[in-house]
């Protein structure tokens, strides 16, 4: 019984032994090799919006015009701002459009956003309704609003129908201004009811069943527990809608026509960008100050709603 067992264990020690498979060698990753993947995304950014902007930075310090380089003049551009009567009427009508806008901008959207987020048959249709203005061509909304607000438009006929008259919507100062707010609000409560329905989804179920179980009414659920779940959300649609109202263009423009309402009195300093900087005599330096400034705006008024979302959290 030895011998067999003896030839066994010589005929293993006299196999060959097997070699470990080769691993497949790892290629050493360039240091570059993650930038070349973003080579192509960052030239566009940089030539159709770094360059853009450095260079209405620098146009802003010369007279230069549309076919003339122009020359440097250092501050004479924003010096004449604060001596040209436009330059105030397109600010004041700006900030008004922002305090007009804004706070619809962030309530109503929230409200609208409560009242579809249950799931119940037919609320599909509700929130496609509620979001085709979104997808809907900014001009054609306009347009529209203009066919409505005309003098001979419906909504006239039908105030001269009950015997209130005729109202100028596009042809008084302000109402012209309160309507092109009207269709800001129109056109953007349905984008910002889906930021708020998404916002809505996480807020946790048993917060309001706690409440509810206190006593709590639904506006008091609203304040105490619905408003606090989302506030970042709101600060992020305040900021939002605070810098795309300040830069309003085609809803005034469309209903104001290039001239920006009567007398020039419902321009906005984007109208105003456009109206000094276009055409064959088009005061490029100038409209580039202006755009410099509504540039400034824009991130200070985003500062100041990050900085009041902080001081209410600390």
């Amino acid at each position: 019984m030895a011998a067999p067992s003896t030839a066994l264990s010589r005929a293993r020690t006299a196999a060959p032994s097997r070699t470990p498979t080769a691993r497949p060698r790892i290629r050493r990753q360039l240091p570059t090799s993650p930038w070349l993947f973003a080579a192509p995304g960052l030239l566009i950014a940089g030539a159709f919006v770094l360059y853009p902007f450095v260079s209405t930075v620098v146009n802003s310090f010369t007279d230069r015009r549309t076919l003339i380089p122009g020359r440097f003049v250092g501050l004479a551009n924003f010096r004449e701002l604060l001596h040209d009567d436009m330059f105030w009427t397109g600010l004041r009508n700006s900030t008004l459009y922002v305090v007009g806008v804004v706070p619809a901008l962030v309530i109503l959207p929230l409200l609208l956003a409560l009242l579809v987020q249950k799931n119940i048959p037919g609320i599909t249709f509700f929130r496609s309704a509620f979001y085709t203005p979104v997808v809907a061509s900014i001009v054609v909304v306009g347009l529209i609003w203009v066919w409505l607000l005309d003098e001979r438009g419906l909504v006239n006929s039908l105030l001269e129908t009950v015997g209130i008259g005729r109202v100028g919507f596009l042809s008084d100062q302000w109402l012209l201004l309160l309507s092109a707010m009207a269709v800001t609000v129109w056109k953007g409560l349905g984008y910002y009811m889906i930021i708020y329905l998404a916002a809505l989804a996480n807020v946790p179920r048993e917060l309001h069943e706690a409440a509810a179980v206190d006593g709590a009414g639904p506006v008091r659920r609203f304040l105490t527990v619905t408003v606090p779940a989302v506030r970042s959300t709101m600060v992020l649609v305040a900021a939002l809608s605070s810098v795309a109202a300040f830069k309003v263009f085609s809803e005034v423009y469309l209903m104001a026509g290039p001239s920006g309402g009567p007398a020039g009195e419902d321009t906005t300093l984007v109208m105003l960008v456009q109206r000094t900087g276009t055409g064959l005599t088009g005061r490029v330096g100038y409209a580039s100050a202006l755009s410099v400034v509504v540039f400034v705006v824009t991130v200070a008024l985003m500062l100041l709603v990050l900085r009041a979302d902080r001081r209410e959290e600390s």
